[in-house]
């Protein structure tokens, strides 16, 4: 983390916001928002795309945890949790609706870096996570298609699935096109008929 973050600040307390602003920028941080309420730090984190959320529990017209949870449906940013409470339902809540920390008031700058390095941690595991989940789907995706271009192959030209497999890819050589593209089109022509 040599450059430091932006982030959303949001307590209903401007001293609280203010305690947590000055202990950010001591740690190289940017506070680039703060939000008296969880309606306004919705609003502001789909405006600025911060970071990271540092959300208080209890705030005014929307809870943290819930504030967190409509933010989290739209984009993920990595969020930690401050409390009064150390409650277990509170906690558990909080770990459901996708927090990555959970800090107890009152907060110093050391638990404040602990909870940042391991929330940014965490946030980098969880978006390689989603990455490679998408890789995977999108791989089994392609294979259903060319499964699917290769039967067409075999029944048509009566070929065995390692000469349908060669001629798709003898195909998608000569038009230079992926091998699953080769395979969509065949099928698409195949439906017409």
């Amino acid at each position: 983390m040599s450059e430091g973050l932006k982030i959303l600040i949001a307590d209903d307390s401007s001293i609280n916001r203010l305690g947590f602003k000055v202990m950010l920028q001591s740690l190289g941080h940017r506070v680039i928002a703060e939000a008296e309420n969880g309606e306004e730090a919705i609003e502001l984190a789909n405006i600025y795309h911060p970071d990271l959320l540092i959300m208080d529990i209890n705030m005014p017209l929307i809870d943290g945890i819930e504030a967190i949870k409509r933010i989290n449906e739209k984009l993920f940013i990595p969020s930690i949790i401050v409390s009064a409470y150390h409650d277990s339902d509170l906690i558990e809540r909080a770990s459901s609706e996708g927090v990555l920390y959970y800090l107890v008031k009152p907060v110093d700058e050391k638990d404040l870096s602990i909870a940042i390095k391991i929330s940014m941690s965490k946030a980098e595991e969880i978006m390689k996570l989603n990455t490679e989940l998408k890789t995977t789907k999108e791989a089994l995706n392609n294979r259903v298609f060319i499964e699917k271009a290769k039967g067409i192959l075999m029944k048509r030209k009566e070929l065995s699935e390692p000469e349908a497999m060669k001629l798709l890819q003898k195909i998608s050589n000569q038009k230079n096109e992926k091998v699953v593209q080769v395979a969509k089109s065949l099928i698409q022509a195949d439906e017409l008929f």
